[in-house]
């Protein structure tokens, strides 16, 4: 197989395959995708200047990793944090129905509340009751 990309579009394709692994392999310790890890080291080390040699393995390299690419990896992470909690909470508030077309818009209204309220004051405003 051959793929003609320009450098741009390599570039992009990298932090693609850097993004995709960090989602599957980040949180995984010692069981990793290794294949995942396997084809990011076989894509990097055709970019030198993106990458650097640890332990007999080809990867990002420390200038690339802190570029800005964990900037956008963290702007995604808040943006689903605060989804999920803002389902999880709405669909508490409605004691956790399975989601229907008959509730879908009370379920979507609760959401849009609390994600009014993340987007002024994060979680500042939520408490814990025991």
């Amino acid at each position: 197989m051959q793929i003609n990309l320009t450098s741009k579009e390599f570039r992009r394709l990298l932090d693609l395959v850097y993004i995709g692994n960090w989602v599957l392999n980040s949180t995984r310790g010692s069981d990793r995708f290794a294949d995942y890890d396997d084809l990011e080291s076989k894509l990097f080390a055709l970019s030198p200047a993106l990458s650097e040699q640890w332990n007999d393995t080809i990867v990002p390299s420390r200038a690339y990793r802190e570029g800005g690419i964990h900037e956008a990896i963290a702007y995604y992470e808040d943006n689903i944090f605060y989804e999920i909690l803002a389902e999880e909470l709405s669909r508490r508030d409605m004691d956790y129905p399975e989601i229907t077309e008959e509730n879908y818009d009370e379920i979507v209204g609760r959401m849009d509340q609390y994600m009014s309220e993340f987007e002024l004051s994060g979680v500042d405003h939520l408490v814990l009751e025991q």
